[in-house]
């Protein structure tokens, strides 16, 4: 089993990112989510604490040149389930639109495995998005103590691989203009991929046209992927898999995909 979690230093420069909750979850402190028991283990189940997880993220972070700003920790279904969001900065970074975010899953209910994902959060609104090439879901089978240390090492690894193709997106969505006809054409077309219902395009094109922010009133892409993500606010679990196709959709049409 992973030690108790040590203290571990965060830069702590603004609010707590926004967490969007599942029905029935709550915002709670570290210090909560090491009071939920964990099940005993069967021969073929063995579920961890939720904060291994945690402590081995911020044990693997701190052998990088990587520091965890803020935090966010929720836990449904009397502590059955736990998700989490860490904001993480390089040490010598230079950008104040977005940071990286790692997303954090347990369960002791057998709902789904421990996992990481990995993406941004624009800071001027905390708009989540994630990438598809940096997660990991562990099965909670045997061994998992022993491969869990290993599977986050490897993510982190990713993750440092890909920070600077994360500002090259971002930099091209800001630089390609776009008119209201290729927004449209966009929207349709990523209803098509499921990224959104036809429910939300109301909600993306209100954001497009009126921006909550006025680091958005940009007509560019950059600025349409945040109307997009200001309006998939709502299910966490759901986000990940619906941002990775909106990278798909608009890296392809700013030329980034191969």
């Amino acid at each position: 089993m992973i030690a108790n979690l040590d203290p571990y230093p965060v830069i702590a420069t603004r609010k707590t990112p926004n967490l969007i909750l599942h029905c029935g979850a709550q915002n709670v402190d570290l210090k909560d989510v090491r009071k939920v028991k964990t099940p005993s283990a069967t021969s073929t189940w063995h579920p961890i604490p939720h904060h291994d997880l945690i402590a081995t993220v911020q044990s693997t972070l701190k052998t990088t040149n990587l520091r965890i700003g803020t935090q966010a920790h929720s836990l449904s279904h009397e502590g059955q389930r736990y998700f989490g969001l860490m904001e993480i900065h390089a040490k010598k970074a230079n950008n104040d639109d977005y940071c990286w975010v790692l997303g954090l899953r347990n369960s002791h209910d057998k709902t789904f495995p421990a996992g990481i994902v990995a993406g941004a959060a624009v800071l001027v609104c905390d708009n989540l998005s994630f990438v598809g090439d940096i997660k990991f879901a562990r099965k909670h089978t045997r061994f998992i103590n022993r491969d869990l240390p290993q599977l986050v090492s490897r993510s982190i690894g990713l993750l440092l691989a890909k920070w600077h193709d994360q500002d090259k997106r971002i930099a091209a969505y800001k630089e390609a203009e776009i008119t209201d006809i290729e927004a449209h054409d966009l929207l349709i077309r990523s209803v098509d991929l499921g990224v959104c219902s036809n429910r939300l395009i109301p909600d993306v094109l209100h954001e497009w046209r009126e921006p909550k922010h006025d680091a958005f009133e940009g007509r560019n892409v950059w600025s349409l992927f945040n109307a997009y993500t200001e309006s998939l606010k709502g299910n966490l679990a759901e986000l990940p898999k619906r941002t990775e196709a909106l990278h798909g959709l608009l890296d392809t049409h700013v030329g980034l995909s191969a």
